[in-house]
Order: C-alpha cells, then sequence, then structure tokens
C-alpha cells in the first residue's frame, strides 16, 4: 500500500505512511473508507449534486470514542477535516477534497423518556427517524421541513419548522449535549457543564467541535394536526398576500402558514389542467385543538377563489414529510436567502415578478413564518441572534441539468439582490451557500465577536474551518 496523500488545513499536502493509517484503522471501531473502498463513492455523494468532493480518507465513527479519535489522529497530522451529519448543507460542508470526513451518519440512536418529555439523539438521526420515534409517544419537538435533514446540522444552525412559533427554534428546545472538542476532549454541554460552548453550539454551526448526542426537550404534539394546502393562480398572489400578511397578524402561536411561489407539480389533488402553471402555495399547520384550528384557519380558506383546498386532519409524521417529493437528494441546488420582519408591498410585488421568470420547473420561492416562540428569546441567549425576524426567505434554485446552472444561478441571484432593500439585513446561516463566507458576520450580527473569542478557546487553530466559517482571530 503506499503512502496516503492527505490535504492540511495550512493548505498543503501530507504523506501518512501506511503503518501510521493502519495503526489508525485498528482504534476505530467502525470503518474508514479510502477512494479504492466499494462503497466510497456513496458514502462521500451529499444531498446537494452541485457537490463533488472525494476525501482521502472517511471514517464511519460508531460511537463517541471513534470521533475522539479521529480528532485527535487529524489533530496531530493537522488534517483537513469535514463532518457529515445527514449530509443535507447546502453549501457542501459534509465533506472535503483530500482531506478527512468524520461521517457521523452511522449513529442514528434515538431514546425517548416519554415520562420526562426529553429525547437523547445522536448525530447520524434525521429528522424523519426522530420524528417517527417522538411521535410513538405523542411528542415533538420543532425541528425543519425536509424529513432527510440531519439532526446535527439542523440544530447548530437554529432550525425551524412548523412547531417553531409555538416551541421556539430547535436550539430553543436543546437541554443539553456531548461535545468532542478540538483537542479531541469529550464534555458535556448546558446551562450549568460549560455554558460558555452551550451558548456557542446554539446557532453557532459546527465551528466549536463534533456534537456526538443531542438531548432535546418534547412536547405534547399530534399524533394529528389540522395541516395542508391551498392553492391559488399566481395571478391572485398579490390579494392573497396582502390578506395573509394581515390575518396572520391575529393567529395565535399554534397557527403556522409558509408560502411558495412555483410552478405547480403534478400532484394529485391538483386538476391535470394546472400542472406547469405558475401558482402560490399556502402550506398550513394547526398544532392545537381542531376545532379551534378550523376556526382560526377558516377566513384564510374562505379568501379568494383557491385552485385547490385540501386542508384536513392528518398524521403529523406526514405532515412532516410533505415536501419530501419536492426536495430529494441528487439534485442540483443553490440558495440565496434574507430575513424580514414584515411582508410589504414592494416586497409581494418583487417575489410574484420574479415568480412569473422561475428557470426551472423544481425551482421554488419559499417564504418561511416565524414570530411568537422565536421572539421570546433573547438575541444574545444563544448564538442564533436574528429574533426579531418573523420571516425567512430562501430562494430555492433547484434543477437537475448541468446545464442549466448559469439561468438558474443568475435567476436566484437576482432576485436576492432585488429583495434586499426590504430584508432586515441578517440571514439564516444554514441558508448560506458555498460562495457566502462574507456574510457569516452577518449571520451572527451582534453576537459575532463573542463566537471569535469562543473560537479562539475552544479551536484557536481553525480544525472545524469547513463550515460558515468563525475565524479564532476574527
Amino acid at each position: 500500500m503506499p503512502d496516503v496523500k492527505v490535504s492540511t488545513y495550512t493548505g498543503g499536502e501530507t504523506s501518512l505512511k501506511p503503518e501510521i493509517v493502519d495503526k489508525f484503522k485498528g482504534t476505530i471501531r467502525g470503518t474508514v473508507l479510502t477512494a479504492e473502498s466499494p462503497e466510497y463513492n456513496e458514502v462521500r455523494k451529499i444531498w446537494n449534486a452541485m457537490i463533488d468532493k472525494r476525501p482521502a480518507l472517511i471514517v464511519r465513527c460508531a460511537g463517541a470514542a471513534d470521533v475522539m479519535r479521529t480528532v485527535r489522529f487529524a489533530s496531530e497530522h493537522k488534517l483537513l477535516v469535514a463532518v457529515r451529519g445527514g449530509g443535507h448543507n447546502i453549501a457542501g460542508n459534509a465533506v472535503c477534497d483530500g482531506g478527512i470526513m468524520i461521517d457521523l451518519s452511522p449513529m442514528k440512536s434515538v431514546r425517548i423518556d416519554a415520562k420526562g418529555m426529553t429525547a437523547r439523539v445522536e448525530p447520524g438521526v434525521t429528522l424523519g427517524d426522530m420524528d417517527r420515534d417522538t411521535q410513538a409517544f405523542g411528542l415533538a419537538t420543532p425541528v425543519g421541513i425536509n424529513s432527510t435533514t440531519g439532526i446535527a446540522g439542523l440544530t447548530l444552525g437554529g432550525g425551524f419548522g412548523w412547531l417553531s412559533r409555538k416551541f421556539g427554534l430547535t436550539i430553543d428546545n436543546l437541554i443539553s449535549a456531548d461535545v468532542v472538542t478540538a483537542a479531541g476532549d469529550l464534555v458535556k454541554v448546558s446551562a450549568s457543564d460549560n455554558p460558555d460552548l452551550f451558548w456557542g453550539i446554539r446557532g453557532g454551526g459546527g465551528n466549536f467541535g463534533v456534537v456526538t448526542s443531542f438531548e432535546f426537550r418534547l412536547h405534547k404534539v399530534g399524533p394529528e394536526v389540522l395541516a395542508g394546502l391551498i392553492i391559488h393562480p399566481l395571478d391572485a398572489a398579490k390579494d392573497v398576500l396582502r390578506f395573509y400578511r394581515d390575518f396572520i397578524k391575529t393567529t395565535p402561536p399554534e397557527f403556522v402558514c409558509w408560502f411558495v411561489l412555483r410552478l405547480a407539480p403534478p400532484l394529485p389533488f391538483l386538476p391535470v389542467e394546472w400542472h406547469g402553471k405558475e401558482i402560490l402555495a399556502l402550506a398550513v399547520c394547526y398544532s392545537g385543538d381542531v376545532k379551534e384550528g378550523e376556526r382560526v384557519t377558516k377566513p384564510l380558506r374562505d379568501f379568494g377563489k383557491p385552485v385547490a383546498d385540501i386542508i384536513g386532519l392528518m398524521p403529523f409524521v406526514a405532515w412532516q414529510t410533505i415536501l419530501d417529493p419536492l426536495l430529494v437528494p441528487g439534485m442540483r441546488n443553490y440558495w440565496k436567502s434574507h430575513d424580514f420582519r414584515e411582508v410589504s408591498d414592494g416586497l409581494i410585488d418583487t417575489l410574484i415578478a420574479h415568480a412569473r421568470k422561475i428557470p426551472d420547473p423544481q425551482t421554488e420561492i419559499a417564504f418561511a413564518h416565524l414570530g411568537e416562540g422565536v421572539t421570546k428569546v433573547a438575541k444574545d441567549a444563544t448564538a442564533y441572534t436574528h429574533r426579531d425576524a418573523a420571516f425567512v426567505l430562501n430562494v430555492h434554485g433547484r434543477w437537475d441539468n448541468p446545464a442549466n446552472d448559469t439561468k438558474c444561478i443568475a435567476w436566484a441571484r437576482e432576485l436576492f439582490q432585488a429583495a434586499t432593500p426590504f430584508a432586515t439585513g441578517g440571514v439564516y446561516v444554514n441558508f448560506l451557500t458555498q460562495e457566502e463566507q462574507g456574510r457569516v458576520r452577518l449571520a451572527y450580527g451582534s453576537n459575532y465577536d463573542r463566537l471569535v473569542k469562543l473560537k479562539m478557546k475552544y479551536d484557536p487553530n481553525n480544525l472545524f474551518r469547513i463550515n460558515q466559517n468563525i475565524q479564532p482571530h476574527g
């Protein structure tokens, strides 16, 4: 076996003797892959097909001890490190070229304490895994809206979804975590254990270590919720969205309504003549009492002349997968994102104008509805600071043909620029692409300097740099 050439975090390359690699492999309970391993190409693939990188080594960790040994090995040899949970990050931070990938996806344990209403979750768990286990007990915590997303990356960036108006962000429900630091030490973090690091991982991404276990607070939700879609023609979008922005101000935190502008996919409940046509879709979820939910949602359902209304009682687990067919892995993805405090007339006009120029049938403009539970937490209580953002825009460029890269990316950037005058200037860190390192400071706002100090304490050499990076010297 020849020497293994591995990229270093200093920008160079080092050669690892076969005996060094073999000795390292002997310490790992999981498996260590090289480019010659049969499963290598499958394991290195991630959700966004625009990312095609080839690590020199992939360590498929079986537990926290594997993570500790891998971090120490990487630190000793100054190796470039990427950390993979669900592999769903838009920027492709789960994988690196030439370095070592710490693959957490085999670590998929979920342990529910139904009486204590908590869940202990490993970092390879997806949202679908977690939802299925928590809902077996009629419990849930706020997570995202695509079941194939990894819980680790979602949580470390903040995390929001259909339950966030009621129960806050995912990080607001994090009780404790186990973290492997850049020194290779396993430490517990919570409000009383290493509280500075606990503060930092709640929104600070993977900058401070590798989380090997999360403990979440759970809430009584479901097992059924009132949820579904209301579909309007895009021609009606201006009137509908003006009504929407006033209507949602009157709704309780159990109610949430996101909206999407796109070309209608061939959904079975849509009349065939609407397939491929320009639409506005309102995605509604009410997680409280069903009769009250029907009363609350009625004005929105009665407004205008929708093409379809499929709001009804459904299992929460099913609702959590409702968008999965539109977000399958292996497509090319390019996103741009903004935070907003309000839905102004100018913003509505901008969104509609660009919805009429959508460059691919799989591309969409998604608008998330937050507020309430998110705003109740002080902006400096966690690393996630943009608590005043009532809405988050995801310009979701998505296509399958590489020949469409230029036009799809250009459209997303054009919409981003056009929406900028209406935005807060903040951004959700999990929606930043690989080219947006310059917006990391905006993602953390007034918390950024504190995060730099934390980085200098826990990772002064910036071992964990393949992320939306907080550099140790600002």
